[in-house]
């Protein structure tokens, strides 16, 4: 890669309460006109209602768009209502669904967009790469990073907690997302940033040191991971690409997604990949999975509500979700008798 964009957000705000700053934002950052509001339905009533008011109430015109999940004709019927009311500002207003939406459709109408995140499940809330679903495998495209974030951590410690948990298996991900990162390097010459790759295992090592802490969910806990995501969110803007957050364990992910009959959330399903992916690196997988124990995360294919058969088929199509993406899987002959022997020997199944 000789070149790429970084960008970086120019307002981060985290805390109790600071949903009351979007106004404030708004206006700093150049804004006095009109915005569209994407969000979900039950969303709408968390945060996005009282987004819309507090704007309408300093005179700025505002539409809104209810969508339901992150499939390219929700884009596109996000898109058409960019064309149709030009606002100055998207925001993306819920979880990761509503909040990737968001950044894809704006990007692609050339109109920024702030991220007000409801749950704290996944680094999909300050990144610049989407995850967008319907095709016959998942499909990430980088799109843009956000303006700003706005994370209110009152609005997100009333969601599930299991949705910060999930947060921190996406985060711990970073250990071996960044190795397949270094091993592409080594054997592809792909460009490797040692920054956006320290930032990253950085940010897993927090979450790492903080397990205890963040299990309580109070707002301290809660903290720790609002940044651990956001620095996430940095390093793939630094290294304008989904690299240094996202290898092996996010394809046997996005591979469950597609095998199993039911399957857990994103970060629940990178952790317990994460476990069996630095097994095969040889880094201490036993740490990763005392640290999801702490957590009270899923740690095995029982607690992912899957099957043997379902777990093992997912590991052996993983590296077929994408080919060009050189990682750990392609070092291994993963048929279903080795796939069977790793979840045996991470204790991920018995």
């Amino acid at each position: 890669m000789k070149r790429h964009r970084m960008q970086l957000p120019r307002e981060v705000i985290v805390g109790e309460g600071t949903l009351d700053s979007v106004t404030e934002v708004f206006e700093r950052l150049g804004f006095s006109e009109s915005a569209l509001v994407v969000t979900g339905h039950k969303t709408m009533e968390v945060a996005g209602k009282t987004v819309i008011q507090m704007l309408e109430d300093r005179g700025v015109k505002v539409d809104s768009i209810i969508v339901d999940s992150s499939a390219l004709q929700e884009v596109q019927m996000v898109e058409a209502k960019i064309r149709e009311e030009k606002p100055q500002v998207v925001f993306g207003i819920g979880g990761g669904t509503k909040i990737d939406v968001a950044k894809v459709s704006s990007a692609y109408e050339n109109v920024p967009f702030i991220s007000v995140p409801t749950t704290a499940s996944h680094d999909g809330i300050a990144s610049p790469v989407a995850s967008l679903k319907g095709f016959r495998k998942p499909y990430s495209v980088m799109a843009q990073a956000p303006l700003a974030i706005i994370a209110d951590t009152e609005i997100i410690m009333k969601a599930p907690k299991r949705f910060s948990i999930s947060g921190c298996g996406d985060v711990v991900a970073k250990l071996t997302a960044v190795r397949d990162w270094e091993l592409a390097h080594k054997v592809r010459n792909e460009y490797y940033g040692e920054y956006a790759a320290s930032l990253a295992l950085m940010s897993a090592q927090l979450i790492m040191e903080n397990a205890e802490l963040i299990k309580e969910n109070e707002e301290e806990g809660l903290r720790v991971l609002l940044e651990a995501l956001i620095s996430c969110g940095v390093a793939m803007s630094i290294a304008g690409s989904s690299r240094p957050c996202s290898g092996s364990e996010h394809l046997f992910s996005h591979a469950l997604d597609l095998t199993a009959s039911k399957h857990a959330l994103h970060g629940e399903q990178c952790g317990v990949g994460t476990i069996m992916m630095a097994f095969l690196h040889g880094i201490n997988w036993k740490n990763v999975k005392k640290t999801l124990e702490t957590l009270e995360a899923p740690t095995t294919a029982s607690d992912l509500g899957i099957t043997v058969e379902e777990l093992v088929r997912a590991l052996v199509e993983a590296k077929k979700i994408r080919p060009e993406r050189y990682t750990i899987l392609n070092e291994v002959n993963m048929d279903a008798h080795f796939a069977e022997k790793l979840a045996k020997n991470t204790g991920v199944i018995e």
